[in-house]
């Protein structure tokens, strides 16, 4: 994994490399190293360590993703402000199933950094509202189940939200 101003960085050699390949005449590799370059600028938007955690998660696979993630060392570092909100939601997620308050923590800071995805956000917040409802805190639990409400825009959500809200009946 390259720090992401290394990305940036071969992404313009590379792309340096591709003018001088148009110059020369050889059009094909100048094409095949502007693809590169590409592949470069899309790995410094999408870190290619949390691609393949979210792919493990895919899988249930909990310990895989966790080994991925750890190869992390420096967040703040390494990637850009949406990389580390996606780092924390995904530790967030692996620790839910084990300790509610280390989740709490790492959601709270996803949802501070920023998801770009509406439906992740509103996954956070939702995950959010069950921790507080089991903590009995039920106006907290209420704010946060009615802004993944508002953020679920597509309807993926929609059964947790109403489970949610009955089980808070409960309460």
């Amino acid at each position: 994994m390259f720090n992401k101003n290394i990305k940036l960085v071969l992404a313009g050699l590379v792309l340096a490399a591709a003018v001088w390949q148009f110059i020369e005449g050889y059009i094909g590799n100048g094409i095949m190293l502007i693809l590169l370059a590409g592949i470069f600028v899309f790995l410094y938007f999408k870190n290619e360590i949390i691609l393949l955690a979210f792919l493990r998660l895919r899988k249930q696979d909990f310990p895989g993703a966790k080994k991925w993630l750890d190869k992390i060392k420096k967040p703040e570092a390494v990637l850009t402000k949406k990389q580390q909100g996606y780092y924390w939601y995904l530790h967030g997620l692996m620790v839910s199933q084990t300790n509610m308050t280390q989740a709490e923590k790492h959601f709270k800071k996803a949802i501070k950094l920023g998801l770009s995805m509406d439906h992740d956000l509103a996954m956070a917040k939702l995950n959010l509202a069950g921790i507080a409802m089991t903590k009995r805190r039920k106006r907290e639990a209420t704010n946060l189940l009615a802004e993944a409400k508002k953020l679920d825009k597509h309807g993926m959500l929609t059964d947790q939200i109403r489970m949610m809200k009955q089980q808070m009946k409960k309460i």
